[in-house]
């Protein structure tokens, strides 16, 4: 997997840091907790969708495009940082929302509907959740060309094969910090949405023949939906980028927990408040109400289950996300 062959920005210097979590260890009585700290990713706050644009907005360059056009939920994190890419960039920025729960976008809002607005895409389109956002998408991007701007179109989450590749060199970062440390990590937890992260994470370490296994902390979707979804994404990615060398994938690597959903995408959960008032309390880390707060839950859970070995040493990969804890307060206290 030879990473250099694909054009790629860079908006992070450096690697991002592997922190032990020593009190959080300690209170639930091992395994060993670390966290990858990707929520201090560079591009507007950070996150994961900053390394997926590294490779995505290269490619939208490469093309020629002036304009970045996405899609996402009110409070998208992907689409934050879409909008960040394309302001460090000099483009232009469309973004279009998905109104999950009818009236529940307000322009003035705070967390991330704030930061949209501070930093000032060229478009906001506001659809009904029950319309296909994609089709949305593609509808605002024929009336982008129509003007005679030229659009990329970045899928949701930024999650397609090039978006992947932001992954599978994170994956590549991880063991060389392994190596670092002198810590074999056992077990990489991840919260998976659009799948992307989790998908790039077990390419990436499959393709550098490590076997950890990689557990995906389901935010919004059953199970079987994430594991065709993943299993589209690494035909895509074996398909088109490593057909000379594809990576092998197996499916008992895909593994992911669809129990600490909740109600549904975005909405509270059991655990949920929990887990991120731990984080705060015992870690001061701040996690997201969206993703994070419910991977965490998750782990925490399997912990308290049983499912991992007192010895074991867990990496949790931090995605970002914090703006939205100023919107959803009622969630997390």
């Amino acid at each position: 997997m030879d990473l250099s062959l694909f054009e790629r920005r860079r908006y992070t210097q450096g690697e991002t840091p592997i922190e032990y979590l020593a009190n959080l260890t300690d209170l639930l009585g091992g395994p060993e907790i670390y966290l990858k700290h990707d929520d201090l990713l560079g591009l507007a706050g950070g996150g994961n969708k900053t390394r997926k644009l590294e490779f995505l907005v290269a490619d939208a360059l490469r093309q020629g495009a002036d304009t970045l056009i996405t899609c996402g939920a009110i409070q998208s994190n992907h689409c934050r940082l879409t909008l960040a890419a394309a302001k460090k960039e000099g483009l232009h920025a469309v973004l279009v929302l998905s109104e999950i729960i009818p009236g529940s976008y307000r322009e003035d809002a705070v967390g991330n509907n704030f930061l949209y607005r501070l930093m000032n895409p060229l478009e906001i389109h506001v659809v009904s959740g029950t319309c296909d956002l994609n089709i949305a998408m593609l509808e605002h991007a024929e009336i982008l060309r129509a003007k005679d701007y030229k659009p990329y179109i970045i899928p949701m989450g930024g999650s397609n094969a090039i978006g992947c590749l932001g992954y599978i060199a994170c994956a590549k970062e991880i063991i060389v910090q392994s190596e670092k440390l002198g810590i074999d990590f056992t077990h990489v937890v991840t919260p998976t949405g659009s799948c992307g992260t989790h998908t790039g994470l077990l390419m990436g370490l499959r393709g550098s023949g490590v076997k950890t296994p990689v557990i995906g902390m389901s935010v919004n979707n059953p199970s079987d939906k994430h594991i065709r979804r993943i299993e589209k994404l690494i035909q895509h990615v074996n398909g088109e980028l490593f057909s000379k060398r594809k990576i092998p994938i197996t499916d008992d690597d895909i593994i992911v927990f669809d129990e600490y959903i909740g109600s549904g995408y975005s909405l509270p959960s059991e655990g949920l408040k929990e887990a991120v008032q731990l984080l705060a309390r015992y870690e001061a880390i701040l996690l997201d109400p969206v993703y994070t707060g419910k991977a965490m839950a998750g782990l925490v859970d399997l912990i308290r289950k049983g499912h991992f070995k007192k010895t074991d040493k867990v990496l949790f990969l931090h995605t970002g996300g914090s703006p939205a804890l100023y919107h959803y307060p009622d969630y997390t206290l």
